[in-house]
């Protein structure tokens, strides 16, 4: 069966309220390894945990636009983490993507992870970049061209939304998004689900 369709740049150029839930379910590739989506978290401009909250800096420049590319970043000086700048040219809005389901490359993912445990190797953001080979060399890469590929989510999903993980600055701001049931997820959602997504 064909693949669906790409995601471009105008997905992107939107509220990141409206395109971190609709990457759930959607197919995340990079040199053709990777899997669906099923755990983002969203960042917006105004938000004090965003790293765009203080103005843009060197390291966080990706994030004022245009959407559509991928800003990386380091988390705590160990784990890279992987982000889908969102909304207008300025707005430095972003979508961390927490975690993903595998489906291809699996055991080149396995390898750079030095594990085989399917349902932990890309259940956290450092997870992911580790898995796929994601670093900072591939900071400010546009989305809709190799080596990455997305795709939008082929059928409808439930989706949960809870509090996001690991901060302490608008820790109670209920914008992580999951795919319910997911046994990939990096923490259980302890949350209420979400109306159902009905498009793919």
């Amino acid at each position: 069966m064909p693949r669906p369709r790409r995601l471009h740049q105008d997905f992107f150029a939107r509220s990141v309220h409206e395109v971190a839930p609709d990457l759930i379910g959607a197919t995340l590739l990079f040199k053709g390894a990777g899997g669906l989506i099923v755990e983002v978290e969203a960042y917006h401009h105004t938000d004090p945990a965003a790293h765009s909250f203080g103005g843009r800096t060197e390291r966080n420049a990706v994030m004022f636009g245009p959407p559509g590319f991928v800003y990386v970043y380091r988390s705590y000086g160990i784990h890279w983490c992987l982000n889908f700048v969102c909304e207008r040219v300025g707005s430095a809005s972003a979508v961390l993507v927490r975690a993903i389901e595998p489906t291809e490359g699996i055991q080149a993912m396995k390898r750079r992870r030095g594990m085989k445990d399917l349902l932990a190797l890309c259940s956290g953001p450092g997870k992911i970049c580790q898995a796929l080979g994601i670093s900072r060399t591939h900071n400010a890469f546009a989305l809709d061209a190799l080596p990455f590929q997305l795709f939008a989510r082929a059928a409808p999903v439930k989706i949960v939304k809870g509090v996001r993980i690991g901060i302490t600055k608008a820790a109670s701001k209920p914008w992580r998004y999951g795919l319910k049931d997911s046994k990939f997820l990096s923490k259980p959602f302890n949350a209420f689900a979400v109306k159902n997504r009905l498009k793919p």
